[in-house]
């Protein structure tokens, strides 16, 4: 465009001086024409338009201050966090800062830096959403209603004051654009009160495998189960995971038929957690069940102890809107902690410096291809990549593999 304009530019005193003169406009817009490759019509206004353009104002306005550099500074950052909303990343973004620093990964200057450590919140949020992609397509539905409704309550809430072990639970299936066929599923649990998140993946979703992944889904809480909440599937409401769940004291109740509200924290992780990471492939092999489930113990620690999730502490109607407010910073871990003393193995300082170093450096080890391990025992655990490449293999085992859920996790721990 600037060429453009330079040309334009040359022939201007010309194309005034022939103001009454014809032929020799028509001889400027032929030679333009020939030189752009413009149209001629296009070619008087774009002098009509230079010339009503008065380059002599200044421009108004006060100067830019968060530079081209300080957004790419935040873009790291919000990397970093899980491109998680601009709400979420305001109070955590020293933090990250510092940890990037520390470990060598920070590589912008002391202005950008500073600048960033002072951007409001409303700045951040608004840089962010041109980070934001497209939103994804929608997933299957593959609740069928059980006949045994009338062995299990119905609990609409309130859940804001049960502590934590009173959880929602859910299937998200991995089927792909048809429902024909054995495909694997994912069974979330998510806790009401400390928003804590144990994925699992099964085989099919018969009630025998629904169990036995419950069980599992148990003894990794770090606080003892009190309630499971699913909706009206049959692989929960069953008689078999209603005597396991008895055998356990463990209360079971179900959601409304048809009101999804009721289970809304975990429909709420089954987007941001499951399809996330997962996306929308069609998982049909079952030999990628075990490899799945290694990678959801990576994504579980990661994201009860580093990723933050608000919570709304106060709703107020006025007029046809609501106010909310919610918490200003909050880790799933300091929720647990409040109530509960974790488990040794999951110290939150050690948990939080290796698991961050671990995504940050997927490039590095995807091209080191190695099989060590970075978290020292006893929170041994294996790498993401070398989970995603077995993944892909199994799945689709051409050379030339293109799948959503290496494309999806390469992105999110580039």
């Amino acid at each position: 465009m600037a060429t453009k304009n330079n040309i334009f530019a040359e022939h201007a005193k010309a194309w005034r001086r022939a103001k009454h003169h014809k032929e020799k406009r028509s001889e400027i817009i032929k030679h333009i024409c020939f030189v752009t490759g413009m149209h001629r019509k296009s070619i008087p206004r774009k002098f009509k338009k230079l010339q009503l353009r008065d380059s002599t104002t200044e421009k108004r306005g006060r100067s830019l201050f968060y530079t081209p550099d300080v957004t790419a500074a935040l873009k790291d950052v919000w990397e970093a966090a899980d491109e998680i909303c601009g709400e979420l990343l305001h109070p955590i973004v020293n933090e990250y800062i510092d940890i990037l620093i520390r470990d060598n990964l920070w590589k912008h200057d002391d202005e950008a830096t500073g600048k960033l450590c002072a951007m409001s919140k409303r700045t951040i949020r608004r840089r962010i959403v041109k980070f934001e992609q497209v939103r994804r397509r929608h997933g299957i539905s593959a609740t069928s209603p059980s006949h045994l409704k009338h062995i299990i309550p119905i609990f609409k809430g309130p859940w804001k004051d049960l502590p934590p072990g009173h959880g929602q639970i859910d299937t998200v299936v991995h089927c792909g654009d048809s429902l024909a066929g054995d495909m694997a599923f994912t069974v979330n649990y998510t806790d009401a009160a400390t928003y804590w998140i144990v994925p699992r993946l099964q085989w099919n979703k018969g009630q025998e495998a629904t169990v036995e992944s419950m069980k599992t889904i148990k003894e990794r809480l770090p606080f003892e189960l009190h309630e499971l909440h699913p909706d009206t599937g049959s692989e929960f409401v069953n008689w078999i995971a209603k005597q396991w769940c008895d055998e356990e004291n463990i209360k079971l109740t179900r959601s409304e038929p048809g009101k999804k509200n009721d289970n809304m924290y975990v429909e709420e992780r089954n987007g941001h957690v499951v399809r996330k990471y997962l996306g929308y492939t069609r998982l049909d092999v079952r030999s990628v069940v075990p490899l799945v489930n290694e990678l959801y113990d990576i994504l579980e620690v990661y994201l009860n102890h580093f990723i933050p999730v608000r919570r709304t502490l106060s709703k107020e109607r006025i007029g046809a809107k609501y106010r909310r407010t919610y918490e200003k910073k909050a880790h799933t871990q300091n929720r647990a902690a409040n109530s509960y003393e974790l488990a040794a193995d999951r110290t939150t300082d050690c948990l939080i410096s290796y698991v961050f170093l671990m995504l940050r450096n997927t490039n590095t080890m995807i091209d080191a291809r190695t099989t060590e391990t970075i978290i020292p025992k006893p929170c041994v655990m294996p790498q993401a990549t070398i989970l995603i490449e077995r993944i892909n293999h199994t799945i689709n085992p051409r050379p030339r593999t293109e799948n959503k859920i290496a494309r999806t996790l390469l992105m999110k721990t580039s």
